[in-house]
């Protein structure tokens, strides 16, 4: 089928949604130098500030979570692709304060390379930053070395505790110790249903049969942990919940916080379907269901399916998690 999208020229595609969005929210938001959403409303230097990077496409992350609370800068690429280096260092470089800079970084191989640079940049040049590396996905094992396993929908929760820590002020060293304990603590699992299209060409990212879905899959496409039929909202909700909760060893009495993250395609009609059957399982463990979130986060254009996180959540946790923030998709008064 070919492909049916609202859009211009497709080399136009990533200013034009960011000029649009920043628009819609100019309240909350603001766009500089071309592809860095901030915050309209800038942080008291003296508070850590969060960076995050990562290619347009997954609307309405990341830069959705820009403002009070969460990010301070987003620094967007094209379309499902990591922005250069420089950019990165720019946005670095803009933000720089005594209180110190977070840069959160989702695993894919684009986003680390440009990371990497740009903290080899910042470092050269003097600027107090670190960097955290997400890493949830446990597709391939929830043991596999963390370099193999790819970051998912739980930038977004990271985005608010550690952005929280930060607006309370506290010390970098402190945001990062709590962002660290939280992205140990965290796991997800995608499935997907149908394609996307890459809008700038047109082109399908993967293809599967109408009778198949793929558990593990990544959000470009990656291969998951195999195909097989089709399986209902219940089965398919218990396959997964099953094995995050395993993988973040929660137990009886356990609290965790469960967010589903719709794909693009997939109805809120079927999201609360399968939270429904995520909360059955979790009561009779005889584990706690803190929090939970259902929508869509971090998305993939117009694939069918969704992800699933789970986080076993402590106190500490679950103080900054519900303190408030503003930003375009996410509000917590």
């Amino acid at each position: 089928m070919a492909m049916k999208k609202f859009i211009n020229d497709p080399k136009n595609l990533t200013p034009e949604l960011l000029e649009g969005f920043c628009l819609a929210y100019s309240d909350k938001v603001a766009l500089k130098n071309e592809k860095h959403v901030c915050r309209a409303r800038p942080k008291d230097p003296s508070k850590v500030a969060l960076v995050t990077l990562g290619g347009a496409g997954h609307e309405p992350a990341l830069s959705g979570f820009v403002g009070e609370g969460m990010l301070d800068i987003s620094v967007v690429g094209d379309i499902f692709a990591a922005p250069a280096a420089p950019k990165v260092f720019d946005a670095l470089k803009q933000i720089n304060r005594p209180a110190g800079t977070l840069l959160v970084v989702l695993n894919h191989a684009g986003d680390v390379m440009s990371s990497n640079i740009a903290m080899q940049m910042a470092k050269k040049a003097g600027l107090n930053v670190k960097s955290i590396l997400t890493h949830e996905d446990i597709a391939p094992g929830a043991n596999a070395p963390a370099e193999n396993r790819r970051g998912l929908v739980g930038c977004i929760p990271l985005y608010k505790i550690a952005g929280a820590a930060a607006e309370a002020g506290k010390s970098l060293d402190e945001v990062i110790a709590l962002a660290e304990r939280f992205n140990n603590n965290m796991a997800t699992l995608a499935v997907a249903l149908t394609t996307a299209t890459h809008p700038a060409s047109g082109q399908s990212i993967f293809a599967l049969a109408d009778d198949e879905m793929e558990i593990g899959m990544g959000q470009h496409g990656e291969a998951g942990t195999g195909r097989s039929k089709m399986k209902t909202a219940n089965e398919t909700a218990e396959i997964m919940v099953t094995q995050l909760l395993e993988a973040v060893k929660a137990g009886k009495g356990d609290k965790v916080l469960v967010i589903i993250n719709g794909a693009g395609a997939t109805t809120l009609m079927e999201q609360f379907i399968v939270m429904r059957r995520v909360g059955q399982v979790i009561a009779q463990k005889g584990i706690v269901l803190a929090r939970a979130r259902v929508g869509e986060f971090l998305t993939v254009q117009e694939m069918g399916g969704f992800q699933m996180f789970v986080a076993k959540m402590d106190d500490e946790m679950l103080k900054y998690w519900d303190a408030p923030c503003d930003t375009p998709y996410l509000t917590v008064r």
